[in-house]
């Protein structure tokens, strides 16, 4: 009879096989974390930052503070791709 994988074998190749699945979804759940991330601080940049920059500069010209002109947003791209 022809043995294929010895039985003591088993555990190891059942324990790696949960291992590799593990961190399969572990490193899903991570670069999908970051994709959240990336998105979130974009929308905040682009739709709300502008508003906010608004209502602190009425803000500031109702209370007779002197202000800077609002920066501009500038994006880093750390991957190197064109968008």
């Amino acid at each position: 009879m022809l043995k294929l994988i010895e039985s003591t074998a088993w555990p190891i190749v059942l324990t790696s096989v949960i291992q590799l699945v593990l961190f399969i979804r572990w490193i899903y759940r991570r670069i999908r974390n970051d994709e959240l991330t990336r998105t979130f601080v974009e929308d905040m940049a682009i739709n709300h930052l502008p508003h906010l920059y608004v209502l602190l500069g009425k803000l500031c010209d109702k209370q007779g503070i002197e202000r800077s002109a609002a920066p501009p947003i500038r994006w880093i791209d750390y991957s190197g791709g064109e968008d």
